[in-house]
């Protein structure tokens, strides 16, 4: 073991150099046909392209029949966790490519780095042969680092600076302190600290979350909370800075300490790290007393209003904690649920994917104020045309269905795109059902993808509405789908995340996701001539929800990559049993 070189060099180093950052054609096929009027949203999932009668509806045992013990894997819809890495995986398989694991998509050149400490001679010779030399302590701390190393690697190579220059440089140490907080050298980072701060006048934000990191992990974890005003002082701290703190002062029975922190948290907008979740739920098995638990049910409930899903290894913390309650009896059981909403587990149906009318008439005002009044919308299309669309929507009664023409046209190239499009809304309008079809003008101009006689056909079932070449859709979708009232579904396989993002309250995304969720047709495969299908849309919200009795917790499961507008399939059931 080399003798600790930096208390010896802590009077020798120098000064520091910190490294601091158009108006549309309207067809006159306008005037719904008199068989057409309003009904219920098709629920179904595949039909002969022949067949305008709706499958029935399955009673729930059935629909347990049919799907076994695990529905929500059997088929996986548009906001199914996991769906689009399926996605991926599938067109490129069709492509003929197979998905390299990760090892093998990029090699990259391994340039090989001390595995024991040097001599100041053998560090000497391995600097003479590096390919540049003027950032070559710099360079191989990287590696060090990058290659978790041992830490007397690191010294060595320390001593050898400090006796070739007389100093070492603040990011160099900066890269040194990283080593010692991964490695979990504590009392280093204890030594570090006393340097740098004697050294150094300032610090930066990376050397305080450093020394947050390490500092948590030992009795002196209270200086951390020093540091974290430090860097407030800056810039906001992290998620992990504040976490870090809150796991150690759990550890260390400082409840309201952590709690503090983890409300602070909460004003600043942070999102806690799941290991801090964990720590909280973990830490109140050893606490019994009514605040606690009332904590944990805060937490709870700030998982569902801001959507926050736990990942697998929270879930079994959760889990954990409810059954360590004592007198009340929980019991908890991995599940999932039917496509109808009721728990397997303990037959709860849980909360309606449906808005409520007071969250619809929120949404239908966040969404015309933020997104079809929004400033950004006019470099989509022009005042003029959505003025003339929205009178065109006015002047007619509600649609069922709004359909994204050339989205549902492009569901695959077997076929004209005129073609596609024809099938869908002749099947759709065989249900009586009001339909809109968005298009662009030009779809009208007779080519061989879009047939003059089936746009003709088209314009006979529904309503359409032709944008310039050079709109986009979506404003136009939304806002006729909201006009229509909370029963309009729309079709599209577009995901509107940015439309979601321009929306400017967080509680109106979080209803545009559930609205989204319960509104979106998506026609998931086409077959010309034989059988289109459309994903299942849920009856139920996926999100923590209680009742007196349970608690139904979704949660990601492991190993499976989950998309932010993706939702997940497992579900943990709670039950108190009086």
């Amino acid at each position: 073991m080399l003798a600790h070189p930096l208390r010896s060099l802590a009077s020798r180093l120098s000064a520091p150099q910190l490294a601091h950052q158009g108006v549309a054609r309207l067809s006159p096929c306008c005037v719904a046909p008199p068989w057409r009027t309003s009904s219920k949203m098709l629920m179904s999932t595949e039909y002969k392209q022949n067949d305008g009668s709706k499958r029935k509806t399955p009673s729930p045992k059935q629909e347990r029949t049919a799907h076994g013990s695990d529905t929500g894997s059997s088929s996986l819809s548009l906001f199914t966790a996991g769906a689009a890495k399926k996605r991926a995986e599938f067109t490129k398989s069709q492509m003929g490519e197979t998905l390299a694991d990760a090892s093998t998509i990029a090699k990259v050149a391994k340039t090989s780095v001390p595995v024991r400490p040097l001599s100041i001679d053998e560090w000497k010779k391995l600097k003479a042969e590096w390919y540049n030399k003027t950032r070559f302590e710099v360079s191989i701390m990287e590696k060090l680092l990058s290659t978790r190393a041992d830490v007397d690697v690191a010294k060595s190579l320390l001593v050898f600076v400090t006796m070739e220059t007389g100093t070492v440089e603040y990011e160099l140490l900066l890269k040194y302190l990283a080593l010692c907080v991964q490695k979990q050298h504590l009392s280093e980072v204890l030594d570090l600290y006393v340097i740098m701060k004697t050294r150094f006048k300032l610090l930066d934000i990376g050397a305080y979350s450093l020394f947050i990191s390490g500092f948590s992990k030992t009795d002196h974890w209270r200086e951390a909370v020093m540091f974290l005003d430090s860097i407030k002082k800056m810039m906001n701290p992290s998620p992990r800075n504040y976490g870090d703190i809150i796991i150690s002062a759990l550890r260390h029975k400082e409840v309201e300490t952590a709690w503090k922190l983890f409300k602070e948290m909460e004003g600043k907008n942070l999102k806690p790290n799941e290991d801090t979740l964990i720590a909280f739920f973990d830490c109140g098995k050893s606490f019994s007393d009514d605040q606690y638990e009332n904590k944990m049910m805060y937490i709870l409930s700030y998982l569902r209003d801001n959507q926050i899903y736990p990942g697998e290894h929270l879930m079994h913390s959760i889990h954990s904690w409810f059954e360590s309650i004592p007198g009340n009896r929980w019991k908890g059981h991995l599940t999932t649920i039917l496509h109808s909403g009721e728990c397997q587990e303990c037959n709860t149906v849980l909360e309606s994917i449906q808005l409520s009318e007071e969250e619809y008439s929120l949404l239908r005002e966040c969404v015309m104020n933020d997104i079809i009044q929004g400033t950004d919308v006019f470099k989509k299309t022009t005042p003029q045309e959505l003025q003339h669309f929205q009178t065109f929507v006015k002047n007619r009664p509600p649609f069922d269905v709004v359909i994204d023409g050339l989205n549902v046209a492009n569901i695959t190239t077997k076929g004209s795109q005129s073609r596609i499009l024809l099938d869908v809304v002749s099947y759709l309008a065989r249900q009586k059902l009001r339909l809109l079809v968005l298009g662009r003008k030009h779809m009208l101009r007779g080519t061989s993808s879009w047939n003059k006689g089936h746009m003709a056909l088209i314009q006979k079932c529904a309503d359409c509405f032709f944008t310039a070449d050079i709109s986009e859709d979506d404003p136009f979708l939304l806002y006729a789908t909201m006009h229509s009232g909370n029963h309009c579904k729309f079709l599209s396989r577009d995901l509107m995340r940015d439309h979601k993002a321009c929306l400017s309250d967080k509680n109106a995304r979080r209803l545009f996701f559930k609205w989204q969720r319960g509104h979106q047709l998506v026609l998931s495969s086409y077959n010309p001539g034989y059988k289109m299908k459309f994903e299942i849309i849920p009856k139920y919200d996926t999100i923590i929800q209680t009742t007196s009795n349970t608690w139904h917790i979704p949660y990601d499961e492991e190993g499976v990559e989950r998309c932010s507008y993706e939702v997940p399939r497992k579900w943990l059931c709670l039950q108190r049993h009086n």
